[in-house]
């Protein structure tokens, strides 16, 4: 009897420890199958935890390399110096001269002490009488025809005085003096009225102004400023005198000009202005000098001024 118990209980604890034993195998499967990513037994919470490190670990890596530095921009280029120099000239001028040097590229003037004094222009203001000619002729839909845009290029490649009173009437006299101080920002300029447009009064510095208002497209407007820019580059005869004579020839060609010259009995004074517009600038020199010296006085010396004031490299 003693015997039987004896096996009995040895039965029951053996059933017992693989009961155990059994139940400790079932519960590391059951903790391998939630630890596996896509399992159904799989938490909610693994689930989210296992989506939300796969994200940060792939958003850490576009991140990098979305982060990774930029290759260094190359340096800009030094923009290129104007052919000119600010400086007091000792010239033995006789009379009055002045000088004015607009940078188109950032607006900075230059100039004379006297650069804002004033002085009749000549011819030099046909440059915008044909330019508003044409402006408002654009402006109003119409085309000039041949015949007129014949008449034009006489007056800014030779200066036709006839011509440009026709057109200086059709754009209303004076009116257009005064659109030119308003459109072209001028500040030290004035309307000589009912004495003609070659009594106009414009100083170097709004002459080097109107040359940028020129050669920006707001004179001329954007259908006729090329045209305009072509026909000053031509300009011949009596009139191809002053700045662009003191550059070399292949570079004097591409700057266009318009000057002005005329003797004043009532002064007894010669008026001469050089008007240039280059590829990053524009120029204005004006002088007044007693009647008997002549044309060509002035019209030297408008070079001489312009040829001191360049740079050494020219």
């Amino acid at each position: 009897m003693a015997a039987r118990n004896r096996r009995r209980s040895h039965r029951e604890a053996s059933r017992l420890r693989l009961a155990a034993i059994t139940a400790v195998l079932i519960g590391l499967v059951l903790v391998s199958l939630r630890l596996l990513p896509g399992s159904p037994f799989e938490s909610t919470a693994a689930a989210q935890w296992g989506s939300a490190s796969s994200e940060g670990r792939g958003k850490d890596l576009t991140d990098r390399k979305t982060r990774s530095a930029p290759p260094s921009p190359s340096p800009s280029p030094e923009p290129e110096p104007l052919p000119f120099e600010a400086k007091n000239l000792n010239l033995k001028i006789e009379g009055w001269y002045a000088w004015s040097v607009l940078d188109r590229r950032s607006g900075e003037i230059i100039g004379s002490d006297n650069m804002a004094e004033t002085s009749t222009t000549a011819s030099l203001i046909k440059s915008w009488i044909v330019a508003d000619y044409l402006r408002r002729s654009a402006d109003a839909g119409q085309t000039p025809s041949d015949a007129k845009l014949a008449d034009l290029t006489k007056i800014i490649r030779d200066s036709d005085n006839v011509r440009t009173q026709t057109v200086y009437e059709q754009v209303d006299t004076t009116a257009s003096i005064k659109r030119l101080f308003s459109t072209c920002d001028l500040t030290d300029s004035k309307v000589s009225e009912d004495l003609g447009w070659s009594r106009t009064q414009l100083s170097p510095r709004d002459v080097a102004r109107l040359g940028n208002c020129i050669v920006d497209g707001r004179a001329a407007g954007p259908t006729w400023t090329k045209w305009l820019l072509n026909e000053m580059r031509l300009v011949r005869g009596a009139g191809d005198f002053g700045i662009r004579k003191a550059f070399p020839t292949a570079e004097a060609k591409k700057i266009a000009i318009k000057n002005g010259w005329v003797d004043r009995e009532q002064e007894q004074e010669v008026h001469v202005n050089c008007l240039a517009i280059g590829d990053t600038w524009t120029m204005g020199v004006m002088l007044r000098y007693p009647i008997d010296k002549g044309y060509e006085y002035g019209m030297a010396n408008c070079q001489k001024i312009t040829k001191a004031l360049q740079t050494p490299t020219l």
